[in-house]
């Protein structure tokens, strides 16, 4: 019976942003449908993984599978996990959200998420463009198959380092489906009030950081702030990296009480905040899938976002695609959709058809296929 081994690392989180959550939900999803082809399934965790028993909610079988606590206090991934692979190797290991070990089996399957350090270099620290450019071509290089989740993505891997169609498949994440629309209007303000958003509000919510393009979207905000005056914007998320421009922004608009920075969202929050804002803005720059425009979606807010990179593959036609380096369509998109409620209509109803395109179970599905394939046991792929 093949072992199959799962780096869980990201997966627990206190506060999970886009990789880590699909971590996540790939696993829960993943781990029942290698059960049911009569896989072993390993999964490696730096700290406790309680809590991936109890989300399973008995869907795991737990004489199939183990969770293995590795300690280590750095580099564990090429120290720690490496020496696992050496020690009890898996026969295949699936990298989902961070890098192959430098010691691993002869069958891998990872995940490449995005190449935004290239497109943009000048958003990212020195050491972090260096770090992602070596684990991510270390990753491409060595994997027997890599995963992307977007065509955007797998042609920006294939073009920067070379590797063929056959070596690498788009596999949509899927988003959360107890996402929907929070239409309590008590609920909705108890959010606001836990979050001291004082009234009607455009939201952002996302890693804080210059690749979200949020200097332009504060500028944009700054040319309409006149014409709505009780309108604030909520740019909600844990802060990133080279932040202070963004925060010199706001103070240079004199907007600090009306541009907002709650921090990070807890999960319970999300819908209910989503859903009380006007207008979900989302214009980054660069994106290798972009969560937050399916959560946007689910719970039925217009919504704006770049025509750029994924963004525009995975909003489909349920959103308003402006560029995002020009202030003045961001502020022009941001007041049409302020203002015209038939558009706000439209583009609600076609998110919510969107959404059919994307789940994790659908995602799972695949992954598993592409590991039956890996470990001899499924079609070629």
């Amino acid at each position: 019976m093949s072992i199959i081994g799962i780096d869980a690392s990201r997966a627990l989180s206190t506060a999970p942003t886009g990789t880590e959550a699909y971590s996540w939900h790939l696993i829960q999803a993943l781990v029942p449908l290698l059960c049911a082809k009569g896989y072993q399934v390993r999964l490696y965790l730096r700290g406790d993984g309680s809590e991936l028993w109890q989300e399973s909610q008995g869907r795991w079988s737990q004489s199939q599978v183990t969770l293995r606590t590795l300690h280590f206090p750095r580099l564990w991934t090429h120290v720690r996990l490496s020496w696992e692979m050496v020690q009890a190797p898996p026969d295949l290991l699936f990298v989902p959200a961070h890098v192959l070990p430098l010691l691993r089996p002869r069958r891998t399957l990872v995940t490449v998420h995005d190449l935004g350090y290239r497109v943009f270099p000048q958003a990212h620290p020195r050491l972090q463009r260096w770090y992602l450019e070596l684990s991510t071509r270390w990753n491409v290089s060595v994997a027997s198959h890599v995963l992307v989740d977007s065509r955007a993505t797998r042609d920006a891997v294939m073009a920067a380092y070379g590797i063929s169609s056959e070596k690498i498949t788009i596999v949509y994440p899927g988003y959360a489906s107890d996402l929907a629309p929070i239409r309590d209007s008590q609920q909705r303000a108890g959010v606001r009030q836990r979050y001291g958003i004082p009234g009607p509000y455009i939201l952002f919510l996302g890693r804080i950081q210059p690749r979200k393009n949020l200097v332009r979207l504060i500028d944009a905000f700054a040319q309409i702030a006149p014409t709505y005056p009780q309108l604030v914007l909520v740019l909600a998320g844990p802060q990133g990296w080279l932040t202070r421009p963004i925060v010199d922004r706001v103070q240079a608009h004199g907007l600090t009480r009306r541009v907002l920075f709650p921090g990070y969202v807890a999960t319970e929050d999300k819908a209910a905040l989503i859903s009380g804002a006007e207008v979900f803005a989302y214009p980054s720059l660069y994106e290798g899938f972009g969560f937050p425009v399916l959560e946007a979606q689910a719970c039925g807010v217009p919504l704006l976002t770049s025509a750029t990179s994924s963004l525009p593959e995975v909003a489909g036609d349920g959103a308003l695609l402006v560029d995002p380096t020009d202030t003045e369509a961001i502020a022009a998109g941001l007041c049409r959709l302020l203002e015209d409620r038939t558009l706000r209509e439209a583009l609600v109803a076609r998110g919510f058809a969107n959404l059919r395109r994307f789940s994790w179970e659908r995602a799972a599905r695949q992954v598993q296929e592409i590991i039956a394939c890996l470990a001899g046991v499924g079609d070629a792929l």
